[in-house]
């Protein structure tokens, strides 16, 4: 028990030290206004939030978050190819490619793709 109870105290003091270590050596010798401000986006806090925000700026990043879950849902469909029916397999595959190509062709010819005009 004895043992338990040195051992035990032992670990919170290691993690004691290393705790405070670590906040002594991330302190920062340079605050600026906007690093201490919560939002590190560019936009101030402070002022109005009904500011005008590029409508073309919010497609581009819905487009990048449409294909940011493409890579995520084209992994497995790689990692299970040895596992499954390889006409179903690839049936699939072709569809899913399909779609999303689909839906890069029409951004595209809608103009959602040139930043500038």
């Amino acid at each position: 028990m004895l043992m338990m109870l040195l051992m035990t105290s032992i670990i919170m003091l290691i993690a004691l030290i290393t705790m405070t270590l670590a906040s002594i050596l991330s302190k920062k010798t340079f605050y600026d206004r906007e690093k201490n401000s919560p939002f590190e986006c560019g936009f101030d806090p402070k002022c109005s939030a009904r500011l005008p925000f590029s409508l073309h700026f919010f497609l581009i990043a819905i487009i990048f978050l449409v294909f940011d879950v493409e890579i995520a849902l084209i992994l497995p469909i790689i990692m299970i190819m040895n596992m499954s029916n390889l006409i179903l397999w690839t049936t699939i595959s072709i569809y899913f490619l399909l779609i999303l190509l689909m839906g890069l062709y029409h951004e595209w010819n809608q103009g959602a793709l040139e930043w500038t005009n």
